[in-house]
């Protein structure tokens, strides 16, 4: 979706990141994610197969989550955010697909795109305040991530800035 000056539209969605994740996959993905999880993808926030890629989140609540359908790679912003990680999938349907892990697949928000390798970036913020109130109450209490897809040739996932969880 573009708006009137051709900038893309985000969309707002609000997901329950049930197992701390939520996913981005191609609409005909057969991937399990569940193998995907290991100690290392889990303190990066990223589990990736070749046609499905599991966000982890720093909360088991809903998260706001907004996506933007973009012609080309975004600029770097990640000074704006706590953590943000990239990977490509295969979105060989050319309909993405972003939902929380247990979400009813058919109810799913899809997304047209140029089938092929896709660039996805996920940047989250106001995780230090979303895991001290363990809340989805407010805008002040909810994990945010942001979603950045665009067309582009496959490469390695790349983490660009990462988030620890220090204990108070």
């Amino acid at each position: 979706m573009r708006g009137s000056d051709d900038a893309p539209v985000a969309t707002n969605l609000e997901l329950f990141a049930d197992y701390f994740q939520i996913h981005v996959l191609d609409d005909e993905s057969e991937g399990d994610l569940s193998d995907v999880w290991t100690e290392q993808t889990v303190s990066d926030g990223l589990g990736v197969t070749e046609d499905a890629v599991a966000i982890g989140t720093a909360v088991n609540v809903t998260v706001a989550v907004s996506v933007d359908v973009l012609a080309e790679q975004p600029v770097d912003d990640s000074d704006d955010f706590d953590h943000v990680v990239e990977a490509s999938l295969n979105l060989t349907s050319g309909r993405l697909v972003v939902l929380g892990c247990t979400d009813y697949f058919p109810d799913a928000a899809r997304f047209e795109m140029p089938p092929g390798w896709t660039r996805i970036r996920a940047s989250r913020r106001n995780l230090a305040a979303a895991v001290r109130s363990e809340s989805d109450r407010t805008p002040e209490t909810t994990e945010q991530v942001r979603l950045q897809a665009w067309s582009a040739a496959y490469s390695e996932p790349h983490i660009t800035k990462r988030w620890t969880h220090s204990a108070p």
